[in-house]
C-alpha cells in the first residue's frame, strides 16, 4: 500500500523525518504548518503572503475550512462591534432620560415654557400602537366608546407620531385660539422640542409623520356612551373629524427646515376646535418627549394625570377595563391580558420616572390609583 502524502489526506499530517529534504533543515517550515493546521482546527484563521504558502501545503478542506472561520470571524468581530455601538448609545439615552427626568422635577411646565395640550377625548379612549388590519379600530372606557374609521386605502392612524402631531395641534390651538394652524416652521420647532430631529429619506422622520398626518386627517372618530336606567335607555353620542380642510407641503427626500417650503396650514373641525380649547388636558411636553418612542408610555401618561385632575379616593381599575382602553393589538386570552398587564406594569414604571407624585401600583384585580397631584395643575382660564 502507498503511503498518503499530507495533501491527499483529509488532515494534516506531518511527514515522517525521512522525507524532509536532508540537504535543507525543513522543521521549521513545517511548525509554521502545524501551527497554522492547529489554529484552522480550534475555529481560528490564518492570513498573509507567508500562510497562503502554508494552505498550499495543507489539504484542501483546511483551505476551505480556513475560509468559512474567516467569514464567521469577521461576522463575530461586526456583531461585537455592533453590540458595542449599541451598548454606547444605550448609555448615552439612559443619560438623556435621565438628565431629562431631572429637568423635569427641578422645573415646572409653565416656567421651563413646556406646557402643552391633549385632546380629552383620544386621553380617554386611544389609537392604535401598531398597524392595523382593516379600516376600523374600536376603544372603550367605562360608558364612553371611540370608533375610529378610515379610508381603506390609506389606512388608521398608529404609534407615536398622531400623538405627537395631535399634541402639537391641540397644544396650538390653545395657545393662538385659532382653528387655522400654520406648519411651516412651528412643526419643524415642535418636532426639536420632542426630539425629533427633521429627516428625509425613506426612514425618516419628514415621510413617518406625513404619511401618520395622512391618516389622522382622513380618519372619522365617533365618540358615543350608552346608559341604562331601569327600562329605559340612553344614546348619545357625535361624529368628530380633525380637521374641516387641510394643505399640506412636504419634501421626503430632503431634511430641509419645512419652513423654507409653501406654507403648509390645517383647519380645525369646529367640532373639534370646541373640544380641545374647552377644557383639553395639560401636559408637560418635556415628559412626551421622553416617552415618545412608547405610545402606550404616551396614552398612560395622558390619562394618568388627566385622571389625577379629579380622582378623589383610592380606586383599582381591573385589569380587563385598562386592556379595553389601552390594549390595542392584544388577543382577549388568557396569554394576551398577561402579556398586556406586563406591557402597562413597563410603562407605568417609565411614566412614574417622568411624574413621580403619581401614586399608582400593582394591585391584586388591577391598576391601584391613589390620589395624587396632576402633573400639570389645570390653569384658571
Amino acid at each position: 500500500m502507498s503511503e498518503s502524502t499530507p495533501k491527499e489526506s483529509g488532515r494534516w499530517v506531518r511527514p515522517p523525518r525521512g522525507r524532509e529534504d536532508p540537504s535543507d533543515d525543513n522543521g521549521w517550515w513545517y511548525d509554521l504548518i502545524d501551527k497554522a493546521a492547529a489554529t484552522i482546527d480550534a475555529g481560528g484563521w490564518v492570513e498573509g503572503t507567508l500562510e497562503q504558502h502554508m494552505l498550499l501545503v495543507l489539504p484542501a478542506v483546511y483551505r476551505e475550512k480556513n475560509e468559512r472561520n474567516l467569514q464567521d470571524g469577521t461576522a463575530a468581530q461586526e456583531a461585537l462591534e455592533r453590540a458595542r455601538s449599541r451598548a454606547a448609545r444605550s448609555k448615552t439615552n439612559v443619560d438623556n432620560f435621565i438628565a431629562d427626568c431631572l429637568a423635569i422635577e427641578a422645573q415646572s411646565a409653565q416656567e421651563a415654557g413646556a406646557l402643552g395640550y391633549m385632546a380629552r377625548v383620544l386621553v380617554q379612549a386611544t389609537m392604535p400602537h401598531s398597524a392595523q388590519p382593516g379600516n376600523e379600530f374600536s376603544r372603550s372606557n367605562g360608558r364612553l366608546h371611540v370608533s375610529i374609521l378610515a379610508p381603506s386605502e390609506v389606512g388608521l392612524p398608529y404609534g407615536s407620531y398622531p400623538r405627537l402631531l395631535l399634541a402639537w395641534l391641540t397644544t396650538e390651538a390653545v395657545k393662538t385660539k385659532s382653528p387655522t394652524l400654520y406648519l411651516g416652521k412651528s412643526l419643524s420647532e415642535f418636532m426639536a422640542k420632542l426630539g425629533l430631529m427633521p429627516t428625509g429619506g425613506r426612514w425618516g422622520t419628514i415621510p413617518r409623520l406625513r404619511d401618520q398626518a395622512d391618516r389622522l386627517f382622513k380618519s372619522f372618530v365617533t365618540a358615543y356612551e350608552t346608559t341604562q336606567d331601569g327600562e329605559r335607555s340612553r344614546s348619545r353620542g357625535g361624529n368628530i373629524i380633525v380637521a374641516d380642510d387641510w394643505d399640506l407641503w412636504w419634501d421626503p427626500s430632503s431634511a430641509v427646515d419645512q419652513g423654507t417650503l409653501f406654507q403648509s396650514w390645517v383647519k380645525l373641525s369646529d367640532r373639534f376646535f370646541g373640544q380641545i380649547t374647552d377644557r383639553p388636558v395639560p401636559l408637560d411636553l418635556r415628559a412626551i418627549r421622553v416617552l415618545k418612542k412608547s405610545p402606550l408610555a404616551l396614552d398612560l401618561y395622558a390619562w394618568s394625570t388627566y385622571r389625577m385632575s379629579y380622582l378623589g379616593q383610592r380606586t383599582e381599575i381591573p385589569w380587563d377595563a385598562l386592556q379595553m382602553q389601552f390594549g390595542a393589538g392584544y388577543p382577549d386570552s388568557p396569554q394576551g391580558k398577561r402579556d398586556f398587564k406586563k406591557k402597562l406594569v413597563d410603562a407605568l414604571r417609565k411614566v412614574s420616572t417622568v411624574y413621580p407624585e403619581l401614586r399608582a401600583s400593582e394591585g391584586n384585580h388591577g391598576l391601584v390609583l391613589l390620589p395624587s397631584p396632576s402633573h400639570v395643575p389645570r390653569l384658571p382660564k
